[in-house]
């Protein structure tokens, strides 16, 4: 990072930015802001930036990328983070209850892909609570020799019934269902509180009976939540 003024959680959101972008890490995106707004890069030249400016900087760099992709991307180093403080959980402290992780980027959002996200953001989630319970990096810690990168994250969160993720690959895919793990890939990103928000609407409606199954239904009740599925 240039030493120009840049504070640290600004360095952080850039970093971020950066990792929603394909291909991108934090020093192509910064010297795609330098020729946007210029050094010192600041909090007041950020919040003027808009997405045409961003997608035609540096002879339109980012001409290629996925608008929406672009965008998150710039929501990300315009607004400051505003993740949710982890709460306590016991076994059975929420009866009839799924644990879920999220695939994210930035704490906030479904933004990322399975092999390539920076933290699984993991809730246990009933009809009527959701607790953020745990935050789990991603990056293999130093002198661990890992042969299956994406096994090795998969097992991150094999005590998970359900993954929320952007994108994931077959290969990967079948790693993550062999652990019990029901993979759902959004069709486009979306914030974890809505997330949260729809499953918890399932949950207190019909669930389908595979999720009856891991809420801890018993049989009997999940042939009735799958007649009334049928009608």
């Amino acid at each position: 990072m240039n030493s120009q003024a840049i504070s640290r959680e600004l360095a952080l959101r850039i970093g971020l930015a950066a990792r929603a972008l394909p291909d991108t890490d934090a020093k192509r995106l910064l010297s795609v802001l330098t020729d946007c707004i210029g050094l010192p890069i600041t909090e007041q030249k950020l919040i003027g930036l808009n997405l045409d400016t961003l997608k035609t900087a540096k002879a339109g760099e980012f001409a290629d990328v996925d608008e929406p992709l672009l965008a998150h991307a710039l929501s990300i180093l315009k607004s400051g983070l505003n993740v949710p403080e982890q709460q306590t959980y016991s076994d059975g402290d929420m009866p009839s209850s799924v644990r879920i992780a999220c695939a994210s980027n930035d704490g906030i959002n479904v933004d990322g892909h399975f092999g390539s996200c920076s933290q699984f953001m993991v809730y246990q989630v009933s009809a009527d609570e959701a607790r953020l319970i745990d935050i789990r990096n991603t990056d293999i810690p130093d002198g661990l020799e890992v042969e299956d990168k994406n096994l090795f994250r998969a097992e991150l969160i094999q005590d998970c019934q359900v993954l929320y993720i952007a994108s994931v690959g077959g290969p990967a895919a079948a790693k993550i269902v062999k652990l019990g793990i029901h993979p759902i890939k959004l069709s486009a990103i979306d914030p974890i509180a809505v997330v949260v928000d729809q499953l918890q609407s399932v949950i207190a409606g019909t669930p389908p009976p595979w999720l009856a199954k891991v809420m801890g239904v018993e049989a009997n009740d999940r042939f009735h939540f799958e007649r009334e599925a049928t009608g």
